[in-house]
């Protein structure tokens, strides 16, 4: 029995309660209750507030309501003991049976478990990352790669619809120092002051002369645009390319120029105007952002008649709105706390809600240190570090891990030498070992020709390993759903390192030994600890996978 069917049970126990007159809710039966593993064991399998929570509209105190309840559920089925705690607290013991059904139910569901249907219906853009296509991507970018893509697969992993968008900075100034940097490294010419100074600007010169031979020929005009479209396209596919190999995946790369090719920047506006929050002052035409907490209004057009980049972000966002997205989620660097209020001005200026339209996370900085100092700057991509070398100094999984494991609004110091060393107290190997173990455990089983039994007596993971493991394997659909509610992946890492350890804890129990000694004969025993050890490693498997991180069987 998983938390999931006890807060079914407790839910029941309440609506019998209702329609037998014993007890009176205003407001109706919920729909769910919290049922929570307690910290201390002797508290039984599973504990519940709900007593304190609907006392006070039941009319009575939490102690009686609490008695009421934990009769009922004693009757229930796969119940075995209920006992009241201080004020109404209480703590639930299933039977053997209930508990050791949930290894069966995780492995019939295999790669599905964890998957809930707590967000469905919600159509959510998590856009992430959106650097100028000018360079390479940075650890700054890094951290928002494994961020954003574990907040995309978490999300999906509770109901919800999940598009990853990247928004390509392609226009604007920065796009022609980008190809006037190029250029003048293929004419021999230094590069503009504040042009792109890294080595890579060299070795797009160099792709570019050998792709489009003719270019130097062009006029001027002509070709300073060739340059810059041609260091656009192949510094894009990089970024692209190095994404993909970090097992970061967007479905949506949304081009700022496409906004204003299909002249779709003016049409917004237009639209917004009508929202009566538009103003026309000193020639150029503001957003009265000031409505709605904003510091200062924000202009839109200049008297030049130039539109402004806080144009192209207002198009973008009522673009995503008329996509049908129900929330738009924005992941911003530590260096955006000032984008906050008025992002949100701007989502309330189109007529939305902010709180439920719009949702910015600002994460912090990363430093790696190597050798107790910081990571050396990269000559090639030039005052920044690279995330392609990144990978190659510390691998996608322990570089994904890592970054994965913290809020996105913590300050991060990470070490190399800790993040790669293979042993028990790095969590990324800690995590992959437990899988790996329990692949090894599944290998051993068949080399002695054990199968997964078609059924099994759920009732022999009685022990109180087997009972602790069940306990943890059964919380990863709650800890994947608040990790979707909270956008928090880091949820779902704590989480795998503590199973890890549960696990452990029960493969070093002599009593829960799952391969027969010597000549044993296979037992029905042994068969369902096979079961318990495939769930186990479903739920390892399932939530690296959330975090963009493989499962190695071997290690």
């Amino acid at each position: 029995m998983n938390p999931a069917q006890l807060s079914a049970t407790v839910v029941d126990a309440l609506a019998s309660l209702v329609d037998q007159g014993a007890l009176t809710l205003p407001d109706g039966v919920p729909a769910e209750v919290t049922v929570e593993r307690p910290r201390d064991k002797s508290h039984g399998d599973y504990a519940t507030n709900v007593a304190l929570q609907l006392a006070k509209r039941a009319g009575t105190n939490p102690r009686a309501l609490a008695e009421l309840v934990a009769e009922r559920l004693r009757a229930s089925d796969g119940v075995a003991q209920v006992d009241i705690a201080g004020p109404g607290f209480l703590n639930i013991t299933v039977e053997a049976g209930a508990q050791g059904r949930i290894a069966a139910d995780i492995v019939a569901a295999g790669a599905s478990y964890g998957h809930t249907e707590t967000l469905a219906g919600q159509r959510i853009n998590v856009e992430f990352i959106s650097a100028n296509p000018t360079g390479p991507l940075h650890l700054g970018h890094t951290r928002w790669a494994v961020l954003g893509d574990a907040i995309g697969r978490v999300l999906s992993a509770a109901g919800a619809t999940v598009t990853r968008e990247f928004y390509i900075n392609d226009r604007g100034n920065q796009m022609n120092l980008f190809g006037a940097s190029i250029q003048a490294v293929a004419l021999g010419e230094p590069v503009p002051d504040d042009g792109y100074h890294g080595a890579y600007v060299a070795d797009l010169a160099q792709q570019v002369l050998a792709a489009h031979p003719g270019i130097l020929d062009l006029p001027a005009d002509e070709r300073l645009v060739a340059f810059r479209e041609a260091g656009y396209a192949l510094q894009l596919a990089e970024q692209q390319a190095q994404l993909e190999g970090f097992q970061t995946h967007f479905d949506v790369w949304f081009s700022e120029r496409s906004l204003h090719d299909a002249d779709d920047v003016t049409a917004q506006l237009e639209k917004l105007r009508a929202q009566g929050h538009l103003f026309d002052a000193d020639g150029a035409l503001w957003m009265r952002t000031t409505d709605f907490d904003d510091d200062k209004d924000r202009v839109l057009i200049r008297s030049n008649g130039e539109l402004t980049y806080f144009a192209s972000d207002t198009a973008y966002y009522v673009n995503k709105r008329e996509r049908g997205f129900d929330r738009c989620i924005y992941l911003l660097g530590a260096d955006h706390h000032g984008y906050v209020n008025r992002l949100r001005a701007m989502a309330a200026c189109a007529g939305d809600d902010p709180d439920n339209n719009i949702e910015v996370l600002i994460g912090q900085l990363v430093k790696i240190l190597q050798d107790g100092e910081e990571l050396r700057l990269s000559k090639r991509a030039g005052n920044i570090v690279a995330l392609q070398e990144l990978v190659d100094v510390i691998g996608v999984d322990a570089l994904r891990y890592s970054l994965a494991r913290y809020p996105a609004d913590s300050p991060l110091v990470l070490d190399v030498a800790e993040i790669t060393r293979a042993s028990n107290d790095n969590p990324v190997h800690y995590v992959q070992y437990a899988h790996a173990r329990t692949c090894r455990m599944m290998a051993n089983a068949a080399d002695l020709g054990m199968a997964l039994p078609d059924d099994f007596d759920p009732a022999l993971l009685a022990h109180e390993r087997d009972r602790d493991l069940l306990r943890a394997l059964a919380e990863f659909p709650r800890v994947v759903a608040s990790a979707a509610e909270l956008r928090e992946p880091h949820r779902v890492a704590r989480y795998l390192e503590d199973t890890a350890a549960t696990f452990n804890r029960w493969y070093d129990t002599k009593e829960c030994r799952m391969l027969p000694q010597g000549d044993e004969p296979v037992t029905p025993a042994n068969e369902a600890r096979l079961v318990l050890v495939v769930a186990s490693r479903t739920v390892l498997a399932n939530g690296l996978g959330l975090l963009g991180v493989s499962a190695p069987e071997r290690m």
